[in-house]
């Protein structure tokens, strides 16, 4: 049963860039530590406070161990605290649906784009 621990930030507009290095870094921190990185989204048409993270785990049980894994990684714990000490996030929520494995990266079908 996959899991997809899905969340969901308000950051400072001002400050986009410092949350795209954020999120770059995490980039090699989460797998390395047992996440599969779905990616990491910035604002681009629309809102421009709110961005997301989703990373998928075999089941919670995995999720807690890579919880673990994550609080000794020295990159994990650098990152956290560049997050802390910039204030770039002003929220974030996380979440946890289930996916429908059927559905889960399904790449697209059957046409051809346009170039």
């Amino acid at each position: 049963m996959t899991i997809t621990c899905f969340i969901r930030y308000e950051i400072d507009p001002f400050k986009k860039a410092l949350f795209k290095t954020y999120a770059d870094n995490w980039a090699r921190i989460i797998p390395r530590c047992g996440g599969h990185l779905i990616g990491y989204f910035l604002p681009n048409e629309g809102t421009d406070y709110e961005a997301w993270g989703m990373i998928s785990f075999a089941s919670l049980s995995a999720y807690e161990a890579y919880r673990a894994r994550l609080r000794s990684d020295e990159e994990g714990k650098a990152n956290f605290e560049f997050a802390q000490r910039e204030r770039f996030i002003l929220k974030e929520e996380r979440t946890f649906p289930l996916v429908v494995d059927s559905s889960y990266l399904r790449a697209p079908t059957g046409f051809v784009e346009a170039v």
